[in-house]
């Protein structure tokens, strides 16, 4: 479990179709959070999108229902984050990884530092 106040948030974004060893790339990043004892990653799939290409995908087209959004955003500290980020460096060679601050709060209890 994170503490309350400040923590650290990367998020990953890639292509529904990225793989790994034969298994979605999104998949072997929430795989590798978990060995790495992170407090928890979440998928979340877009309905629309475009990246590098500047292609626009979306599930409106049956055609273009493919090479969708994937995000994986995983919380945790920020020395726990930072000691992942080398863990996927032979994972990310196309996509996007962004860092931002946030604040845990823990809704109910009051605690927010």
């Amino acid at each position: 479990m994170i503490p309350a106040g400040r923590a650290l948030r990367l998020t990953i974004f890639v292509d529904d179709t990225d793989t790994w060893r034969h298994r979605p790339l999104y998949t072997e990043i929430v795989h590798r959070a978990h060995a790495a004892g992170l407090a928890g990653a979440s998928v979340f799939r877009g309905i629309e999108g475009f990246g590098a290409t500047s292609m626009v995908h979306t599930t409106r087209l049956l055609s273009m229902a493919d090479h969708l959004p994937v995000i994986v955003t995983i919380v945790d500290t920020e020395a726990r984050i930072r000691a992942f980020l080398p863990r996927l460096d032979d994972l990310l060679t196309e996509g996007l990884a962004t860092l931002d601050e946030v604040e845990v709060v823990r809704p109910g209890t009051g605690a927010t530092t």
